[in-house]
């Protein structure tokens, strides 16, 4: 069963913004989907430290 998924709201970088669009597009996602991958692999990376 996958997870729940919940609605936030954040703020970022108009800079950042567009480098994660531009990512995700190139990835062939979307920029929820990128972000949300990009978040796990930050997230499981500072947990094997």
């Amino acid at each position: 069963m996958k997870p729940l998924k919940q609605k936030i709201s954040i703020t970022i970088d108009g800079d950042l913004l567009e480098k994660l669009k531009v990512a995700a597009e190139e990835d062939e996602r979307s920029l929820s989907q990128y972000i949300n991958l990009v978040l796990k692999k930050f997230i499981e990376s500072e947990d094997e430290k």
